[in-house]
């Protein structure tokens, strides 16, 4: 990938096997792959499969809602891919109808962390950058220890390869230039 100022260098991030927003082998997931662009920034993009309709046309605003809380966490995750957080409060703004087939961009921004706290934020953008949805969040992490790298990669919890075509890419997902 060549790095411009308009596209930051990216590092993929883990996916799991059964999430239901990143799962790659749960056959009813959205799949989304995410990517570290910034410090305390991941980006996404994906077009979302009829299956996930709300009314006709548009995706379900559940499902939008899962999709932010899913980029706020994992921007607060960052590089730590062995932090989990719990969504303590998320707030969703809908702005526009998101419709259904389209390229859509995510993008979650940690704002700031106190303690075991962290305030993130997400947003949606349709094809031409306009703004769908977006929310403001508060994580808590989670009280365990971290996870043992092992037992993560049991759990399916690991960076995947990255798909080379179109026909390989998973549900939802449309060719390389969604990367």
């Amino acid at each position: 990938m060549r790095v411009t100022p308009d596209r930051p260098k990216r590092t993929l991030q883990p996916n799991s096997r059964h999430c239901f927003v990143c799962g790659l082998e749960n056959p009813t997931a959205l799949g989304l792959r995410f990517y570290n662009t910034g410090p305390g920034e991941v980006t996404a993009e994906h077009v979302v499969p009829d299956r996930f309709q709300g009314y006709p046309g548009v995706v379900h605003g559940g499902v939008v809602a899962a999709m932010l809380d899913e980029a706020a966490g994992r921007a607060a995750m960052g590089d730590q891919v062995d932090r989990f957080m719990f969504t303590a409060k998320l707030t969703v703004s809908y702005r526009r109808p998101v419709p259904l087939g389209e390229r859509l961009r995510l993008v979650g921004r940690l704002v700031r962390r106190r303690g075991r706290l962290a305030i993130v934020t997400g947003e949606l953008r349709l094809a031409d950058g306009t703004l769908a949805a977006d929310a403001e969040g508060v994580l808590a992490d989670v009280p365990e220890p971290r996870a043992d790298p092992a037992v993560l990669e049991a759990l399916g919890w690991k960076v995947y390869p990255e798909p080379d075509s179109l026909e390989e890419e998973p549900r939802g997902v449309a060719g390389p230039a969604a990367r």
